[in-house]
């Protein structure tokens, strides 16, 4: 077993309650109401400059070229498909400029956003690697329980979500994350720990971020800071 399995095992509680969330069930069944989607889909974009970020700081902390490319092909891919989605999700959910970019934070997407950036203040591949890979892993997990694309919902809004977590590309990437962890697992029970509790941490932030959306977690009012200006997503 790789640290990435034991980390998750460690986790599997807050793990399972995020994949198998109403919040999926919903999405998946293509029942998900729009005030739950436009509520998630606001929250979830203000995460784009720290998840760039972080996508930066492991091309510049890889410890080799090919990793390096990895990363810089998955940032590009990061700013295209998945912020037309987001744009186009806006437009059809009726969310304005303002919104957009600048909307009250639910305390989780407070405390989300703090963990990616400490992360990345750190400088140190395997802690930016936990947060990459349990955003990226945990969602890819939740995808799958679509099953065949035949079967997913008929409204893009619900079945490009879906897609763009669920295919073979996305599911390469996964793979490849999770190896990449691995193969910088900490040597010592200092280091393996520091890590341990960003992955802990980020895996209870995304079965939050899924209470959040549900509106079980009101978001709080205004905004602390606009450092942040989102160009893309952060999935």
């Amino acid at each position: 077993m790789g640290f990435a399995e034991e980390l998750k095992n460690a986790s599997a509680a807050d793990w399972d309650a995020a994949v198998q969330h109403p919040f999926v069930d919903h999405l998946i069944q293509g029942s998900l109401a729009d005030a739950d989607l436009r509520r998630y889909l606001v929250q979830d974009y203000q995460f784009c400059d720290a998840f760039t970020a972080l996508l930066g700081q492991a091309v510049a902390s890889a410890p080799s070229l090919p990793s390096r490319l990895v990363f810089a092909r998955v940032l590009g891919a990061f700013a295209s498909d998945e912020n037309t989605y987001f744009q186009d999700s806006f437009d059809e959910l009726g969310v304005p400029e303002q919104e957009r970019r600048s909307p009250a934070l639910a305390a989780t997407t407070k405390e989300f956003d703090a963990l990616m950036r400490n992360a990345l203040t750190t400088r140190s591949y395997p802690n930016v690697l936990a947060v990459l890979l349990v955003a990226e892993w945990l969602y890819g997990d939740w995808a799958a329980r679509a099953g065949d694309p035949a079967t997913w919902p008929s409204a893009p809004k619900h079945a490009d979500w879906i897609r763009l977590h669920n295919n073979p590309e996305y599911n390469a990437w996964v793979t490849w994350l999770r190896n990449e962890f691995n193969a910088v697992e900490p040597q010592t029970p200092e280091a393996r720990e520091v890590v341990a509790q960003t992955f802990r941490a980020a895996v209870r932030l995304e079965r939050e971020f899924f209470d959040t959306a549900r509106g079980d977690v009101p978001a709080e009012t205004g905004r602390e800071s606009s450092e942040s200006q989102p160009l893309g997503s952060p999935r």
